[in-house]
């Protein structure tokens, strides 16, 4: 059986289109410095905290309400021995309604168990999008930098 990916997903009472506003603003929920845009199909964008994070990704998919992909063209995560770890995944987000309700899926494709960092990226991810991308969601304001 092949290494799973790290995937979370959630269920909110508004709207798909509600949801993917608040996916696309990246500097409501991710804590760091974020440059570039976040809500273009093809736009790039980096995303820096302190010395610990660097990442670029590339939007390679938007399809309005449902899907945003983000393909991480470079990374540095310097906890661990090979600091390029994610470069070359996929970051996923699928929103889908669900019994009259929205569902938020998050997938992180090539984030496995195998890596160095899939504990601490995992638990990171686990707050910010469980935590402060559904505040974000449900309240208008996400806890981008309370982790």
């Amino acid at each position: 059986m092949a290494a799973q990916s790290f995937s979370t997903a959630f269920l909110v009472d508004q709207s798909p289109a509600e949801a993917f506003r608040a996916i696309t603003d990246v500097r409501g929920w991710w804590s760091g410095r974020i440059e570039g845009a976040t809500d273009e199909l093809g736009a790039e964008f980096t995303y820096r905290y302190e010395d610990v994070h660097y990442s670029k990704q590339r939007i390679t998919e938007l399809l309005p309400d449902k899907k945003i992909a983000w393909q991480v063209l470079e990374a540095r995560v310097n906890f661990t021995e090979d600091p390029s770890e994610w470069a070359g995944t996929e970051i996923l987000f699928e929103v889908s309604p669900h019994g009259g309700q929205t569902e938020v899926r998050f997938t992180h494709t090539g984030l496995v168990p195998a890596f160095e960092c899939y504990d601490k990226c995992s638990s990171a991810w686990t707050f910010y999008v469980n935590d402060s991308l559904r505040r974000l969601i449900t309240t208008g304001r996400g806890a981008p930098n309370a982790q």
